[in-house]
């Protein structure tokens, strides 16, 4: 099945324009009618929580499913890209910019916070005991971990094949070529891409709040600077331009460069915890609540506390499950462009 390539151009305006009228409304929205937006978005997040929960939780359970089959059937042979061709990049290089694009800042607010939030405010059971520590570590462990990267890795697999191997667009309209043929080209294409693009803006929002708050508590602490909107927002605006600067530069000399950076940077501060803290205890909760998690994945993957109402699911798994969909769509492409050459 392969299709006849599209003359290609580095703009669609029916998509770019689309998008940026659609994201402009909904921000000033957000801004002239800040109480009732807010209501508004609370009261589809309920609905969501109440009525559509179990969607959200069987279809990551299917993906992950999913992915897991593809890895270890006679399907995870095949190459991403012409049978003869070689990864773009070395393992370090691709690794570093998985862990930047993926996860990065997210994982560097949450793996200290999350944890601490469970222990305090459990789901169920009594709060700052010992069942309660390690419930949150597998909390954190299961938000954190292979559910993820199975999101992220599906869209990633269906991108790369179909551009790769096909010869159609790097773009998410691609994945439905085997469904409507040429007509990816059309209305509905634009649609998919549109789609895309506004969970991408927004999941990419989210992921630059949290940072930000992180950066601006950590300066704070250390060198005293307030705590206010105008620092937040000086951070935002300086956060982007360094994102800007990167993706100007080039996976080669930009974002490689960063991604290794990073991850780089996230060693040291692991050994530097490791070492001169507590180095046996962290060791032995480190093996143990791997175990804990990889023990009690399937009943994590499908749990809904249906039997045991509770707001919680709504403030965190659905949550960082539609979170992870949203993102999906840029991660899923950034993962697929340097994966060329990968199985």
């Amino acid at each position: 099945m392969t299709a006849a390539p599209k003359p290609r151009s580095t703009l669609n305006p029916p998509v770019f324009y689309s998008s940026a009228i659609l994201i402009f409304l909904l921000v000033l929205y957000a801004t002239a009618f800040q109480e009732h937006a807010q209501t508004l978005f609370e009261q589809v997040q309920q609905w969501i929580i109440t009525n559509a929960s179990w969607f959200y939780i069987l279809t990551v359970a299917l993906v992950l499913i999913s992915v897991v089959f593809l890895a270890v059937s006679r399907y995870g042979d095949i190459k991403l890209g012409p049978d003869h061709s070689e990864p773009d990049y070395r393992k370090s290089s691709w690794f570093a910019m998985l862990f930047s694009a993926g996860m990065g800042i997210g994982l560097m607010f949450f793996g200290v916070a999350e944890p601490v939030m469970h222990f305090t405010t459990p789901p169920v059971g009594d709060p700052g005991t010992v069942a309660a520590a390690r419930e949150a570590m597998k909390i954190t462990f299961f938000h954190w971990g292979l559910h993820a990267w199975a999101i992220y890795a599906i869209v990633a697999l269906i991108l790369a094949y179909f551009s790769f191997r096909n010869g159609l667009p790097l773009t998410l309209r691609s994945a439905l070529y085997p469904l409507i043929g040429e007509r990816i080209y059309g209305p509905i294409g634009h649609a998919v891409d549109v789609f895309a693009i506004l969970g991408t803006v927004f999941g990419v929002a989210t992921s630059l709040g949290y940072g930000v708050l992180q950066i601006n508590s950590g300066f704070h602490y250390v060198f005293g600077l307030p705590v206010n909107t105008t620092v937040q927002v000086t951070l935002i605006a300086a956060t982007c331009a360094l994102a800007t600067l990167s993706v100007a530069s080039g996976l080669d000399k930009g974002i490689r460069i960063l991604s290794e950076l990073n991850l780089s940077l996230a060693v040291i501060l692991m050994l530097f915890v490791l070492l001169l803290g507590p180095t046996v205890f962290l060791l032995q909760t480190y093996v143990q609540n791997t175990g804990a998690y990889l023990s009690d994945i399937v009943n994590k993957t499908f749990n809904l506390y249906a039997y045991e109402p509770t707001d919680w699911i709504g403030g965190w798994t659905l949550l960082y499950w539609g979170w992870w969909l949203s993102w999906s769509p840029f991660v899923g492409l950034f993962i697929a462009r340097i994966s060329r050459g990968r199985t």
